[in-house]
């Protein structure tokens, strides 16, 4: 866990691949984000990941039998994934006042664990058994 007074990386991308059910990627660029984001969180880095959300916008693809692609449209609702933030903010785009919120995914680090050896002596003598 990081000192209070440690840095933190803000790692900036335009879409990032967390998981499957959250469709808020396309393809490399957003799972190499993801994948950052990932052994960051392995290696204890403090790190903060900043991307759009986007509720449509996003599909899936299937291909039927003879092999043509189809589009379905990926609904989904972030409240249902991530945890909304009391922060909000205003901006001016083109005229318009756009409102945003905030919202938040943790992303955990894998835990170092002790290996048993299958290939000692000992083990092998009990499997055969």
């Amino acid at each position: 866990m990081p000192e209070a007074n440690q840095s933190k990386v803000a790692y900036f991308s335009m879409e990032i691949a967390l998981e499957p059910a959250i469709p808020t990627y396309s393809g490399g660029l957003g799972v190499l984000a993801g994948d950052t984001l990932r052994s960051a969180a392995d290696l204890g880095v403090p790190m903060a990941g900043v991307t759009l959300v986007h509720r449509r916008g996003y599909f899936r693809q299937r291909l039927d039998a003879r092999g043509n692609q189809f589009e379905e449209e990926a609904q989904w609702k972030p409240e249902g994934l991530l945890e909304e933030s009391s922060a909000r903010a205003s901006v001016e785009i083109d005229g318009r006042e756009v409102h945003l919120r905030a919202w938040k995914y943790s992303i955990r680090g894998v835990i170092s664990m002790g290996r048993r050896n299958t290939c000692a002596k000992s083990t092998r003598r009990s499997l055969k058994t």
